[in-house]
């Protein structure tokens, strides 16, 4: 996941909702790499990415409470 920039991680995580794929250890990694890289999302990455976990019924309350509190600080 290093080599991908926050813009495609977060489109990535957009496609597989918008097709219903939902890999468990796959969005494991991604919940990693978010947690780590949080603050280089700008507010559209955040608003894309908290859609993409909830549709696909992926909830992660840390890493709801993680986005939240990153869009929060920017309001």
């Amino acid at each position: 996941m290093g080599d991908f920039s926050m813009q495609s991680l977060a489109n990535a995580v957009w496609a597989f909702a918008i097709v219903g794929w939902s890999e468990v250890l796959l969005f494991a990694v991604i919940r990693k790499a978010l947690e780590q890289r949080m603050s280089d999302f700008n507010v559209q990455n955040l608003a894309n990415t908290a859609w993409a976990f909830a549709t696909l019924g992926q909830p992660d309350a840390q890493l709801f409470t993680a986005l939240a509190k990153d869009a929060k600080r920017r309001v």
